[in-house]
């Protein structure tokens, strides 16, 4: 893989580095050993403007370029999952019941490399704002670093990110103009029935049958309530009712996920469930109450921005190795928040074949970080010549 050679010169660092984090995961926004353990790495960099428990415990880093000039941010999240490793792997999480299972490790690495490189040759203009951010699986720290205002204080101007990509080629970027993964919302239903004798349905207000019928109505939403042209994933996860097989239980619960692009779309979903939910408990004599939260927004490239991330990575790995016009996913991510802050780009690396993300037998493939590192650089570089 085409790596500044540099960074490619201390390779065994990087790879020493991510193992460490690796084996030392922390959840959420108690980041505090990962952050203390970046801003270590950025001291002996030579990186002297650094800000830390933002968010809690996220870092912001400032390296100077060689004259004066805009702000460029670079984002890597730091925290891990409450998964229970199985890899058996020397370099396995040492912490019961937590993992890095979606290589955030890798990330926090690839951004501690490309500021090893930037703070030694400091070849551009302006300032670089390295985000090193907690709490993306479900704490939702981006927005929190946002809202603590985390682009007006250090002035900058364009934000990016990476994530690895298991199953893809090792070394190949994908880039995708506007939206490229969804909001996520969440929804829980509680049902109040009455229980009793299984024997004897005609005393009880089932909840179970309110459940099923909610469910089935549910399906609806996606295949008669929104135009087919327009995203959305509708997923009931979650059905508990009942212990026993001659009772008829008092209380009933559903629950799912709601993924959408679009704020109409959003509104109309949560409108149908609240109306699923108050009709079908209607019919069958039960009470229900519909919670629905709203979580991420979409994630949306700036497609100016994406045309430029895209060309940095076609000089970097060739236009071969890059795909500008990648589909979007309906999964999550809080990087959101700040594209809603700032324009900018959020693209993906593949890392070859291996374990997929949120699985408890995933390693990082510490072969690419280097080259996430690498990418990192020119887009400073190119963004910002000196």
């Amino acid at each position: 893989m085409p790596v500044i050679n540099r960074i490619a010169a201390y390779a065994e660092d990087m790879k020493t580095w991510r193992r460490h984090l690796h084996m030392h995961p922390e959840l959420q926004f108690d980041c505090h050993e990962t952050a203390a353990f970046v801003v270590e790495r950025l001291k002996e960099f030579g990186v002297a403007d650094i800000h830390t428990g933002i968010a809690q415990s996220g870092v912001v880093a400032i390296i100077e370029g060689k004259s004066d000039g805009p702000t460029i941010g670079l984002r890597a999240d730091m925290d891990a999952l409450p998964m229970q490793e199985t890899t058996g792997l020397e370099h396995a999480s040492t912490v019961e019941g937590k993992m890095h299972a979606c290589g955030h490790d890798g990330h926090t690495t690839m951004l501690l490399g490309a500021a090893r490189y930037l703070a030694e040759t400091r070849n551009f203009s302006g300032r670089v704002a390295l985000i090193f951010q907690p709490a993306e699986e479900g704490g939702g720290g981006a927005g929190v670093m946002v809202d603590e205002g985390i682009m007006d204080t250090f002035d900058i101007s364009q934000v990016y990110g990476i994530h690895n990509i298991p199953g893809l080629e090792e070394g190949y970027f994908t880039a995708t103009p506007g939206p490229v993964m969804a909001a996520v919302d969440t929804f829980e239903i509680n049902i109040k029935g009455k229980g009793g004798h299984a024997a004897y349905p005609q005393e009880t207000k089932d909840p179970l049958v309110a459940a099923v019928a909610m469910v089935d109505a549910i399906q609806t939403i996606v295949s008669r309530n929104h135009y087919t042209m327009q995203e959305v994933v509708v997923s009931v996860t979650q059905i508990h009712v009942g212990s026993a097989d001659n009772v008829i239980a008092d209380d009933g619960f559903v629950g799912g996920t709601v993924r959408t692009f679009e704020t109409d779309v959003q509104d109309m979903v949560e409108a149908r469930l609240g109306e699923i939910v108050a009709g079908t408990a209607a019919a069958y004599g039960v009470e229900a109450e519909l919670n629905y939260e709203r979580g991420y927004p979409a994630t949306v490239n700036t497609p100016e921005k994406t045309a430029f991330a895209t060309k940095v990575a076609q000089d970097l790995v060739g236009p071969d190795k890059v795909d500008p016009n990648a589909i979007g996913g309906m999964g999550a991510e809080d990087f959101s928040y700040m594209l809603q802050a700032r324009p900018g780009s959020y693209l993906f690396l593949g890392t070859g074949e291996g374990a997929g993300l949120h699985n408890p037998n995933y390693d990082f493939n510490d072969d690419v970080a280097p080259l996430g590192a690498s990418f990192f650089a020119k887009l400073v570089e190119t963004a910002q010549p000196a």
